[in-house]
Parts: C-alpha cells; structure tokens; sequence
C-alpha cells in the first residue's frame, strides 16, 4: 500500500484584528497514480489551525477530518468531544472520545502552541504584509487623437484608487477605468484613461492616484510636455523617404547605363550591323 502526503501551511490576515493559521494534510491510500474513482483508492483530508483576535484576544482552535472529499469528523474544543458528520464516523467518533489524553494535547496544541507561532508568523511578515508602496505614475498617449492614459504601477498593497480631476472637482464621465493587475514582483498597476479635446486647456486636468493607508495623494498634472508617446509626425518621415526614392531610381538607372555599355563592348560587330538596319541607305 502506497500512501501520498501533502502538506500546506497558510498564515492569512483575515482583517485588521483577526488572524487565522491554517494547515492541510491530504493522504491517499493504494496507487496514487491511479484514479480516485477506481475502486481500492481513497483519500483523507485534514484542516486543523487556529484563529487569534488580536483585539479581543480570543482564541479559537478547529481540526476537521475529511473522507473522500466528503466531510467525516470535526473536534469541538468548547466540548471536548468528536462530531460525527456522517453515520459511517460514529464508531471511530466512540472511539476517539475515550482517548482523552490525545483529546487534551489536541486543546493544547490547537488552543495555545498554534495561537504562539501566529504571533511568530506574524510579527515576521508584518513588514512585508503591512507595507506600502507608492507607484511610478507616467502620462502615455498612442495618437493625438487617442485618450490620454495615467498609468500608475509599482504600487502595494491593490486597495487603491485612480481618477481624473478638473479645476479642482473630481470627474465620474469621459474615463475608462482599468482593473488593477499583479506585477511580477508582486506589486501592482493600474490605468485610467480620459478623453481630452485639443482645444481644451489641458494643465486645467489633474490625475490622481490615493493608496489605502497613506494620507498624500500622488497628483500628476497633465502637461503636454510629460507625456509618453511613440507616434512621430508623418512629415517628419517625407524627407527621407524621397531621397531614398531617389538613390534608388539613380542606382537602377546606372546600373541598365553599365549594362548597355558593357554589352556593346564585348560584341561591337552586331551593333554596327544593328545600326546598318536602322540607317539604310538611300
């Protein structure tokens, strides 16, 4: 008999004062290659962890057993006894009520030892879980007749916010509002973009980005001058392309002149014969 373990370990911050730590086992019995549905393989699934409110200071300790996806056990530490969550569970239910000594360190472990590494877990990751970061906010702009984007990225946590002001008020039409990615590094970006006629004044439209957690807002003018763009004027391109051209047509022209000539050379009789035809006589 051949048996698979598989083993998860998440530390989640469920809100500002509720933290929860949870762990995962799975193990399959007989070939873990075949299957689930053929006959002989079945599976056990275990969630035990703990949940800490560091406002409160309540602790809440849990361990649920699973059968083939289906739910078959769970221990009530408020009891300390098994729930049965299905007929087939009572007689290991009976069972597993009179250990108590297994009943105790289950309390134990779950209602003090998992609350302690929380604590650990999560005064190790508060400066990563916790942390903020401002984004790089750039003006881009396909065509002059394209809107113009505000794209902000490198910014953490994604509760965030982006918009477009006017003297002072902020705009709810004319924008269309990207969805905020994950960047690779695991912060993340954002767009908004506004569709802004070229009579207008633009330095009137200001872009602003505001960050869950901090009180400055990042607020970008629109300027002409800022903004990003790979399109180039077409006449910028008239010049050079007409001389091209013209290089062309020059090399083409010399090249049928060498031609002719080098052709004329090697066979001179034939020529003269050809111009005899051309000139009769009279």
């Amino acid at each position: 008999m051949k048996k698979l373990f598989l083993l998860l370990l998440f530390c989640h911050v469920s809100s500002p004062v509720k933290h929860s730590l949870k762990i995962f086992l799975t193990a399959s019995s007989g070939d873990p290659k075949i299957p689930e549905f053929v006959a002989g393989v079945h599976f056990l699934q275990i969630m035990c962890g703990c949940e800490w409110d560091d406002e409160t200071r309540e602790v809440n300790g849990f361990t649920q057993y699973a059968y083939d996806g289906e739910d078959f056990l769970s221990l009530d530490l408020t009891t300390l006894r098994w729930i049965a969550q299905k007929p087939q569970a009572v007689t290991t239910k009976h069972k597993w009520d009179a250990d108590k000594a297994s009943i105790k360190y289950s309390e134990l472990y779950f209602t003090q030892l998992f609350p302690q590494q929380l604590k650990k877990y999560l005064v190790y990751g508060k400066s990563y879980l916790l942390r903020t970061a401002l984004p790089t906010v750039s003006l881009l702009q396909k065509t002059p007749s394209s809107p113009v984007s505000c794209h902000a990225t490198g910014f953490y946590p994604n509760r965030a916010v982006m918009f477009w002001r006017k003297d002072g008020e902020d705009l709810h039409e004319g924008m269309d509002h990207g969805e905020i990615l994950p960047n690779h590094d695991g912060s993340f970006q954002m767009s908004v973009d506004l569709k802004v006629s070229p009579e207008e004044d633009w330095e009137k439209y200001q872009c602003v980005f505001q960050l869950s957690g901090v009180k400055e807002e990042i607020a970008t003018r629109l300027d002409k001058e800022l903004i990003r763009t790979n399109w180039e004027k077409p006449t910028d391109m008239t010049v050079p392309i007409t001389t091209a051209v013209n290089v062309v047509v020059l090399v083409l022209i010399a090249a049928a002149g060498f031609t002719v000539y080098k052709k004329k050379k090697k066979d001179p009789d034939n020529s003269s014969e050809l111009s005899n035809r051309l000139n009769p006589e009279t």
